[in-house]
C-alpha cells in the first residue's frame, strides 16, 4: 500500500495537463512548480481546477487503501507516502510540488467533516488575504491545532510535520512575502486594496 500511495502521488498532473493540453512545461514558467498554484497562474482556472482535482485525488485514493484492501492500519500514515510521492515525484525527476491540495485529499479520506472545516479555514484566509502561500501556511497551522480536539495521537503527530514541512516548502513565499513581492490572486480584500493603491 504505501508503494501504491507512492506512485499515486508520483503522478504529475500539472506536468502531464501542460504538456498534453496546453504544450507547455509549467516547470518552466511562473515559480516553477508543478502544483496547482502555478498551474492556475500559468495554464488558467479550467486547468488549475481539473490539477487540484487530481492532486487531491492522489492523496484519497492512496489513504482508502485500507478500507478497499480491510487492513488495520490508520489511512494517515498510507497518505503520508502519497505525500512523499508528489514532493518527490518518480515520475518528474524528483522534483514535486508542495503537497498541500495532496494533504487534504488524505484528509478527505481520513474524515470528510474536518476536511469541510479545512476548506473553510483555507478559503477564508485567501479571502483575507489574497495570499495561496499564507492561506496555506495559516490553514495547516490551524488544523495541527484543531487536531488536538480529536484527540488522534497520530493526526496531531502527522498534521505538525506536514505544518512543518509545508512551513519549510514555502521559505521562498516567506521571503516574498517579507519583502512585499508575494503573488497575489485576482480577489480579496487584499487584492483590491493593493489594487486601489496603484
Amino acid at each position: 500500500m504505501l508503494v501504491i500511495a507512492y506512485l499515486l502521488g508520483s503522478i504529475p498532473s500539472g506536468v502531464w495537463i501542460g504538456r498534453l493540453f496546453y504544450h507547455k512545461d509549467i516547470r518552466q514558467y511562473g515559480s516553477g512548480n508543478m502544483g496547482t498554484t502555478n498551474t492556475f497562474r500559468v495554464l488558467g482556472k479550467k486547468a488549475g481546477m481539473v490539477v487540484l482535482l487530481l492532486d487531491m485525488l492522489k492523496g484519497t485514493l492512496a489513504a482508502c487503501q485500507p478500507y478497499l484492501f480491510h487492513v488495520s492500519i490508520n489511512v494517515l500514515i498510507i497518505g503520508c507516502a502519497a505525500v512523499a510521492g508528489h514532493v518527490f515525484p518518480l515520475f518528474a525527476r524528483f522534483r514535486g510540488g508542495k503537497a498541500v491540495a495532496t494533504s487534504a485529499g488524505i484528509l478527505l479520506a481520513y474524515n470528510p467533516v474536518f476536511f469541510l472545516i479545512a476548506w473553510v479555514i483555507f478559503l477564508t484566509t485567501l479571502y483575507l488575504t489574497s495570499m495561496v502561500s499564507i492561506a496555506s501556511m495559516v490553514g495547516m497551522t490551524l488544523i495541527t491545532i484543531l487536531s488536538l480536539f480529536f484527540h488522534d495521537s497520530i493526526l496531531t503527530i502527522i498534521a505538525l510535520v506536514l505544518t512543518v514541512f509545508v512551513f519549510y516548502r514555502h521559505k521562498g513565499n516567506l521571503k516574498r512575502i517579507h519583502e512585499g513581492d508575494e503573488n497575489l490572486v485576482p480577489f480579496g480584500l487584499y487584492y483590491r486594496r493593493h489594487q486601489s493603491k496603484k
